[in-house]
Order: C-alpha cells, then sequence, then structure tokens
C-alpha cells in the first residue's frame, strides 16, 4: 500500500512548493521544489523528523552545508539556501535534471572507455578543487556522482567531509560505504585527500567492469579485504582496457597512501597521458606493476626455495671436484692465426648489410607511400587519440569543431573520408570534433506579456515552459524564468517561465444608481479601476446604469471594472416657472439642466417685483437638456412702484445664467 507523502504540493519555509520527492536516504529526504522568490527548481534535502533532535545528525546535516557552499565549482553541487523551518532542518541546492552514476551503471552497463575516462576528469576536477579549499570528501562513491543530459559530472553529498586530515570514526563507527572505503578508512584512521582518490579508483573500477573490486556479505569482511586483499586488475573482466588505464586503477587502489597518487593532479595528468594514447608516468607503472605482481607465500614459496638451492646428501662426503680440462697442462702454446683479416672482413659484411637494409626500407616506403592504403574509424575517439592515430596511420589530420546533439564534447562524431575509404598516406582526414550540445542565452522575459515571452523563447530554439502563479503584478505578465536570464543552455531546453494570475481575487462592490464620481470613489477604495462609457438613458445625467463585473463578482485587485454612465435623456418636459420669483424658478431650471436667460421688464405693481410673468418655451413643453429657457421677469423702476396701479410694460435688459 502506498504512502502519501505530506509534503508534497505544501509551501516549505514559506518559500518553496514541494513538487514531487527525487530519493530517500538515512539522515534525509530528498524533493523538487519551486522557489517562490527566484522563479527556479531546486533540490531541497530535509532532515528526517527521527533525526531532527539528534545533535549528532544535526551537526552532521550543518557541515553538509557548511563545507558545500563554500566550494563554488562547475563541478560540484551549489548550495543556494539552508535553515531550520517546521522542526526540522534544510538545505536548498542546485537541481541537476540528471541521473548518478550508479543508475547509469545498472541501466546502461558498462560506458565506453572514452566516457570513463571523461567522468573520472571531471570527478578529479572536483576533487582538486575541494582538496584546495581543505576539505576531504571522505565518501566518494557512483551515488554521489550526478551527471546530467549533456554529460557534465557534479559531485554532491559532503555530509561527511572534513577540513584536513581527520579521524574517520564517529562515535565509535566507521564512516563511509564499505564497497568505496579506503585501507586508512576501514582502520579508522586519519584520512587526507589520497583517500578520497582510493575511493576514485573503486569508483573507476566499477565503471570499467560493472562491478567493485572488493564484496562480500557484511561490512566487516569488505572492509577487510581492503586491507589484505590485491584487486584483479580490470582488463582482467574486461579485455578492451587499456594496460595504462588498468596501472591508473591500480595505483589508486594501493594499500598504503604512500604508493598511491598524492593528489589529484597526479592522477589526472595519468589520464591526460591516457587519452592522448601514450605511457603512464614511470612511477605508475612501477607502483602498478609491483601491485599487480602477486608475490608467493606460505608452501609455495618453500617450494620455490628448495628448488633453488639443492640439499646436501644426508651424512656422505663432499662430491669430489670435476677433472681438469684436458687443454689445461699442454707443455707447448698454442699458436693462432692472426685476427684482423677476420675483422675487416666482418665489418664490410656488416656495413653491405646495413647499406642494403637502407635502400630497401628507401624502396619500401616509396612504394607504400604511393600505394593507397584504408583511412581507419575515428569516431567516437577523442581528438588527441584521433590526431594521433591518423598521423600513425601516415595521413594529415584536420580538425573541424562543432556542436553535435548527440556527442559528447571533445569526441570525433564525423569523419571525411569515411572509414575503409582508400587513399594516399599523407593526404587529409578531416575529423569533425563535437563542442557539446549547441548552447544559446536564456533572452530577458520578466515583465513581458506571456505571448511575447514564448515568441522570444522559440526565437532561440528554446521550449517554453508555463506556470501560472498568484501574484501582485498584472495579469498575463511575466513574473520570473527559470534558467535565470543570461544563463547558457543547450537548443531546446525548456526554460519555466512564471506568470501571474494577479493577486487574489476579492468581490466587486455594487455602484449602480451613484453618479460616476461617487462609483470611481468607491471602487479605487476597493482596489480597483474605472473605464466609463457613456451612453443615452432615461436616467439622469452621470448616473451609473450597469457595471461589468457586477455586484459581488469576484475580480483580482488592480483590474478594470467597466461603467455604463448615463449621458441623460434624450428630451425632456420643461417646468412651468411662471409666478414664481426668479430664484425660486432658476434652481428648478438648472437642477433639470436648463440654461436660464432672463428679460426683464418694467412693472407698476410691487406683487411683480422679480416675479416670472412668462417662458419660452412655455411650461410642459419637450427640449433637449442643456438647452435655454427665456424667463420675462417682472421688475418695478428705480423710484419703486407706484401706489396706484398701472399698467406701463417695457422691456429694459436681458441675461443670461449657465
Amino acid at each position: 500500500m502506498a504512502v502519501s507523502d505530506s509534503l508534497i504540493g505544501t509551501l516549505f519555509d514559506g518559500r518553496y512548493q514541494i513538487l514531487r520527492k527525487l530519493g530517500a536516504g538515512g539522515m534525509a529526504n530528498v524533493y523538487l521544489a519551486e522557489d517562490q522568490e527566484l522563479g527556479r527548481r531546486v533540490a531541497i534535502k530535509i532532515l528526517n523528523d527521527r533525526h531532527a533532535n539528534d545533535e549528532q545528525f544535526v551537526e552532521r546535516f550543518r557541515r553538509e552545508a557548511k563545507n558545500a557552499a563554500a566550494l563554488s565549482h562547475p563541478n560540484i553541487v551549489s548550495i543556494y539556501d539552508r535553515g531550520e523551518a517546521e522542526g526540522t532542518y534544510y538545505i536548498a541546492m542546485e537541481y541537476l535534471d540528471g541521473r548518478s552514476l550508479k543508475e547509469l551503471i545498472l541501466s546502461r552497463g558498462d560506458p565506453p572507455i572514452a566516457v570513463v575516462v571523461e567522468y573520472t576528469r571531471q570527478i578529479l576536477d572536483a576533487l582538486r578543487f575541494a582538496h584546495r579549499h581543505g576539505i576531504v570528501h571522505r565518501d566518494i562513491k557512483p551515488h554521489n556522482v550526478l551527471v546530467d543530459g549533456e554529460g557534465r559530472v557534479k559531485v554532491t553529498d559532503f555530509g561527511i567531509a572534513r577540513a584536513g586530515a581527520s579521524q574517520m570514526t564517529e562515535a565509535g563507527s566507521i564512516v563511509g560505504t564499505a564497497q568505496y572505503l579506503s585501507p586508512e578508512q576501514a582502520r579508522g584512521g586519519d584520512v587526507d585527500q589520497r583517500s578520497d582518490l582510493y575511493s576514485l579508483g573503486v569508483l573507476m573500477y566499477e565503471l570499467l567492469t560493472g562491478e567493485v573490486p572488493f564484496s562480500g556479505d557484511t561490512p566487516v569482511e569488505i572492509a577487510m579485504k581492503h586491507l589484505s586483499r590485491t584487486p584483479e586488475p580490470p582488463s582482467t573482466i574486461r579485455p578492451d582496457v587499456p594496460r595504462e588505464l588498468d596501472m591508473v586503477v591500480m595505483r589508486s587502489l594501493a594499500k598504503d597512501p604512500d604508493d598511491r597518487y598524492q593528489n589529484a593532479e597526479e592522477m589526472a595528468a595519468d589520464l591526460d597521458r591516457v587519452a592522448r594514447g601514450v605511457g603512464v608516468a614511470p612511477e605508475t607503472e612501477e607502483t602498478a606493476t609491483q601491485i599487480m605482481r602477486s608475490p608467493m607465500s606460505g608452501p609455495l614459496a618453500a617450494t620455490a626455495a628448495t628448488m633453488i638451492t639443492p640439499p646436501r646428501r644426508a651424512g656422505g662426503a663432499a662430491s669430489p671436484p670435476l677433472p681438469p680440462s684436458v687443454y689445461y697442462d699442454l707443455d707447448e702454446p698454442i699458436h693462432r692465426r692472426p685476427v684482423w683479416p677476420w675483422i675487416a672482413a666482418l665489418l664490410f659484411v656488416i656495413g653491405a648489410g646495413i647499406g642494403g637494409w637502407f635502400l630497401y626500407h628507401q624502396i619500401s616506403n616509396k612504394l607504400s607511400s604511393s600505394t593507397p592504403i584504408a583511412v581507419s574509424n575515428y569516431v567516437n575517439e577523442t581528438e588527441q587519440l584521433a590526431t594521433q592515430n591518423i598521423q600513425a596511420d601516415g595521413f594529415h589530420p584536420v580538425v573541424k569543431h562543432h556542436p553535435s546533439l548527440t556527442a559528447p564534447n571533445n569526441f570525433v562524431y564525423q569523419q571525411d573520408p569515411p572509414a575503409g575509404h582508400r587513399q594516399s598516406k599523407g593526404n587529409d582526414v578531416t575529423i569533425l570534433v563535437s563542442t557539446g550540445k549547441p548552447k544559446v542565452a536564456v533572452p530577458t522575459l520578466k515583465g513581458l506579456k506571456s505571448e511575447d515571452a514564448i515568441k522570444a523563447l522559440k526565437a532561440v530554439h528554446l521550449v517554453p515552459d508555463v506556470h501560472e502563479v498568484v501574484s501582485g503584478v498584472p495579469a498575463d505578465q511575466v513574473t520570473a524564468s527559470d534558467p535565470k536570464v543570461g544563463t547558457q543552455v543547450v537548443s531546446g531546453t525548456k526554460v519555466r517561465i512564471n506568470v501571474s494570475k494577479g493577486p487574489t481575487p476579492v468581490k466587486v462592490p455594487g455602484v449602480v444608481g451613484e453618479t460616476i464620481g461617487q462609483a470611481t470613489a468607491t471602487l479605487n477604495q476597493a482596489g480597483f479601476k474605472v473605464n466609463p462609457t457613456y451612453v443615452d438613458s432615461d436616467q439622469p445625467q452621470n448616473t451609473v446604469v450597469n457595471q461589468t463585473p457586477g455586484q459581488n463578482e469576484s475580480a483580482a485587485k488592480g483590474s478594470t471594472i467597466a461603467l455604463t454612465v448615463s449621458n441623460g435623456p434624450k428630451t425632456i418636459a420643461v417646468p412651468d416657472v411662471r409666478t414664481l420669483d426668479v430664484g425660486s424658478a432658476t434652481s428648478s431650471l438648472q437642477s433639470m439642466n436648463f440654461k436660464v436667460k432672463f428679460t426683464y421688464t418694467t412693472v407698476t405693481d410691487p406683487n411683480q417685483d422679480q416675479i416670472v410673468l412668462d417662458q419660452s418655451p412655455e411650461g410642459g413643453q419637450q427640449a433637449k437638456p442643456g438647452s435655454v429657457v427665456t424667463l420675462v421677469v417682472g421688475r418695478c423702476p428705480s423710484g419703486g412702484c407706484p401706489a396706484t396701479t398701472t399698467t406701463a410694460a417695457t422691456t429694459t435688459t436681458t441675461a443670461t445664467t449657465p
């Protein structure tokens, strides 16, 4: 029955979205996570709950983070972050989309010799860098070496690494993996950089043969073999292993650290020689030969000793001396012929032989140089080895470097002429050497619309991997990308882009029936923008008659609410303001968006002073809002209206109100 992992799908430490589990160990679990702040995928290593309160394990976990974080190198997994959260400890590190060497050995079998050499050289680059910083890894094994799709190797897991030489025991037990322990580790003694090189030798042995040099039923049995047994050379299991590579492996597996390579540089130099097809260093050849020579001991050695020195006869006398030579006591000396004629004849014969030999070889070379011979196959060889072999075959190498989607870096993937073609010595053989898969730089994507970001990636032959995320930036805008901008990646690589869905949606307040001013203030306070559209309506002018999204519907903060606003009705009835005082009449008309024009007429009746006597248009007639209504207003003369009633009306002035 499968057990679900409660961490998957959660946001760890408020930053890392746990996607899936990558692996588990005795001390910690490793997950693939999305860094929400930087928009990149990381491998996050989280200490098991049962060890989170164990100071020994916590200290080992902290040591791993500290040691690895201090080592910035292309062949060492980078540490991004470390911390304590949710009752445990974690390390956020570089996520490598690849497999461990152990997985590759189990799934693909023995890799080509050239690939073994290349992988080992990269591991040595990592160890050389760590050793120069005073850090000994102490647990080199194929499980702790990752390989990505480009053939790039990275060393990980510095959990038991220490600075400088140190004791190999922790709390009375040997630390490390039994199959890859150096003899000094098996004894629980001091270790240094040469111990890492021994473990690397075991790793090389396994890469070449598919099996470790020593195995057993228990770790103690395996450790004893590391102390007392000499392994068979890899070539006894895999015949195509070159003798020089045998020597490199066997020297690194020397029991005495003084007999091994003293540093990573020495071992790397020998591997460079192997890659070029030349002999290893004399020290390596001498040491490896001594290791591979199996000394006799026990009964077999005793038997050999008796064969070398014959025994005396028991109780007998010594053997009599041999008789002297019959030529020993001649009375007269022997007369010899002169020697010089024989010497002269011998010199003549030797000289004639040498001359004939030179003449024969000159003729043979001339004939062979003009005789077409078959071109060998140089594909899948390193550039150095292929160049050397072409020259050894008598041809002239022409090297061209190009990217390749299939061939590892520095390996020949094509040649011209092809293998089997016959041509004269001295002719050109062109080889195309891989510079690795073609690479392009990740363009700037942050801030672009998703459509524009996708176009930018496709333009440089990268594959967009779009993920929508909740964000405070406007919707459909790219918030982050992984790998980051400017990173050189292989053509065809997926590039993750986080596209904003906008902030968390909130309910929209209802503003229908409010004036446009009131509605705008209400929506702005709720975090929305306003886009009004004006239409003719029987509602009063500037009144909101509709909104999208509607009241209580959800929308992201910062989004725009569309409002439909009334222009007012096309025509309305003009109110009848006759008999009203001029102030009241003006207010009534202006409230209905009419403009007012005044025409004054002189009156003698004081009751008509400042009273609207007439209007145009008349009350009840239809008119457009904003049109002018003319009012005829009575006004007494400057001396006042007389007490007697007279009728004398004269228009004097006019005025218009807005």
